[in-house]
C-alpha cells in the first residue's frame, strides 16, 4: 500500500469518526432539549409523575468463531437501561421514554436512543400527539410485514420488533365507523446496523455514515400516513396508506469492502386482518408498493390454534403456521422471506410467574436454508425478569442465510425492574 493510499484512508477514516461522533453529539443534544422541555411543561402544570425503570445484563455466547477476520471473538456483554416517566392532567398527558445500551464489544450496538417523548391532549372522539413515539401495526408472528412508521433499531435484535422513536404530530379520530389516524412525520431515522467487530452482521460491513437518498431532501424529508381500523364481530381489521422514505434500505457494494444503505422513497398500502373462532386465530397481513423501479407485493399470512388446559392444568398450547411470499425484483432492497412457511409452538404456564416458550423455525422453500429460534421466560419474584433464547441459522451458499452459518447463539438476560 503507497503513502498516498494509506494517507486518504486514514483521512477518510478520520472524517468518518468525526462525523459519527458530530451526528451522536446532535442526536444527544436533541434528546436532552426534548426531555427537558416536555418535563418543565409538565411540572409546570403538576409535579405528580408515575416514574419507573428496569436495568437489564444480557450475554451472547456463540458456538462458532467469526466468518470474518474482523469481527471480534468474544462472548458479548452488555447493559440497557430503561427509563419512563408519565404525566396525565385532565385532558393530556405526557409521555418520557429513553433508552441506553452499552455494549462490550460492539460500538455501533453501544446508543441512546429516545424512544418517546410527547405531549398528547385529547378531546371527546378525537386526540392529538406531537414528539417522539413508537406505533405498531400488525397481527402476525413471524413477520410484521406493515409496520412502516417507525425505524428498526436491528442492532438491539435480528428480529426487527425494536424499534427506534419517530417524530410525528397524529391526529386520532374515533367515530362509531371505526378509528381514523393521521400521521405527519418529520424528519427520517436511519436504520442502525452491528459495526464492523459485531456479530449478526451481513459478511461486508455497513457503513451507516455514508448513507444516501433518492430524495434530495435526503433525512428532512416529511413523510405522511394515514390508517383506518375497525372490527365487526369477531374481525379486526386495519387498512393504511404511507408516502414517504422507505425504512428498509437497499445495500449497495463499494470498492472499499463496505455496503452503503440506499434510502428511496415508497408509496404504499396495506391491509391487516385478523378473525377469531373460538381457538383459532386467522391472521393476515398484505402490502402493494411502488419503489425505486418496481411495484411489488407481499403477504404474511397463517393462523394460531390454542389448545387450551392441557392435560386438564392451567397450561396452554398454541400451534403456529404461517406462509410468507414476497415478488419483489432485485432493484429493491433484498429481503429473505420470498416463499418461506413459518412454523412454531407457543406454551404457556399461565402460572404466577407468567412463564412461556415460543419455539419456531422458518423454512425457505427455494433452497435447503433454514432459521430456528427458542424463547423463553420468567418472572423471578416481584422484580425480576429472565429470558433465554437459542437461536439457529443454516444458510445456503446462494441464499440470504449464508452469512449467519457460524452465528449461532445463546442468550442469557436478566432484568430488574424499579
Amino acid at each position: 500500500m503507497n503513502d498516498l493510499t494509506l494517507e486518504t484512508l486514514t483521512t477518510s477514516n478520520a472524517a468518518s469518526t468525526r462525523s459519527r461522533l458530530i451526528r451522536r453529539w446532535r442526536e444527544g443534544l436533541l434528546a436532552l432539549v426534548v426531555t427537558a422541555f416536555l418535563s418543565a411543561t409538565a411540572w409546570a402544570q403538576d409535579s405528580r409523575w408515575d416514574l419507573s425503570a428496569d436495568v437489564g445484563f444480557e450475554l451472547r455466547q456463540f458456538s462458532h468463531s467469526p466468518a470474518v477476520a474482523a469481527q471480534r471473538d468474544d462472548a458479548p456483554a452488555s447493559l440497557a437501561l430503561t427509563m419512563e416517566a408519565d404525566w396525565y392532567g385532565e385532558n393530556s398527558r405526557v409521555r418520557i421514554s429513553p433508552f441506553l445500551r452499552l455494549d462490550s464489544v460492539d460500538a455501533e450496538r453501544s446508543h441512546f436512543d429516545l424512544r418517546e417523548a410527547y405531549w398528547a391532549y385529547e378531546g371527546e372522539g378525537w386526540e392529538l400527539l406531537a414528539g417522539v413515539n413508537k406505533v405498531f401495526w400488525g397481527v402476525t408472528e413471524s413477520l410484521h410485514l406493515v409496520d412502516v412508521i417507525n425505524q428498526t433499531d436491528l442492532v438491539e435484535d435480528l428480529d426487527q420488533e425494536q424499534k427506534l422513536g419517530q417524530p410525528m404530530v397524529k391526529l386520532s379520530l374515533d367515530r362509531d365507523w371505526g378509528l381514523l389516524e393521521l400521521f405527519v412525520l418529520p424528519g427520517f431515522r436511519e436504520r442502525s446496523f452491528p459495526g464492523i467487530d459485531g456479530r449478526l452482521r451481513t459478511a461486508l460491513a455497513v457503513d451507516t455514515d455514508a448513507a444516501s437518498y433518492e430524495s434530495a431532501a435526503e433525512e428532512r424529508h416529511t413523510d405522511v400516513a394515514v390508517r383506518w381500523s375497525h372490527y365487526f364481530g369477531d374481525v379486526d381489521i386495519g387498512v393504511h396508506a404511507f408516502h414517504g422514505t422507505g425504512r428498509e434500505p437497499k445495500l449497495l457494494p463499494t470498492g472499499e469492502g463496505t455496503l452503503l444503505p440506499f434510502y428511496h422513497e415508497i408509496t404504499q398500502l396495506g391491509v391487516d386482518l385478523q378473525y377469531t373462532s373460538g381457538a383459532w386465530l386467522w391472521k393476515l397481513e398484505a402490502l402493494a408498493r411502488d419503489g425505486l423501479s418496481d411495484r411489488f407485493a407481499a403477504t404474511v399470512a397463517g393462523f394460531e390454534y390454542t389448545l387450551f388446559g392441557i392435560n386438564d392444568g392451567s397450561s396452554d398450547l398454541g400451534l403456529l403456521l404461517e406462509y410468507m411470499h414476497d415478488d419483489r425484483e432485485a432493484s429493491e432492497p433484498v429481503t429473505a422471506f420470498d416463499d418461506d412457511l413459518f412454523l412454531a409452538t407457543r406454551w404457556a404456564l399461565n402460572d404466577t410467574e407468567d412463564t412461556s416458550l415460543l419455539a419456531g423455525v422458518v423454512l425457505d422453500n427455494n433452497s435447503s436454508e433454514w432459521f430456528f429460534n427458542l424463547e423463553a421466560e420468567r418472572r423471578l419474584g416481584d422484580n425480576w425478569f429472565a429470558e433465554l433464547r437459542l437461536r439457529l441459522f443454516d444458510g445456503d451458499r446462494k441464499a440470504q442465510l449464508n452469512a449467519f452459518d457460524q452465528e449461532d447463539y445463546f442468550e442469557f438476560s436478566i432484568t430488574r425492574y424499579f
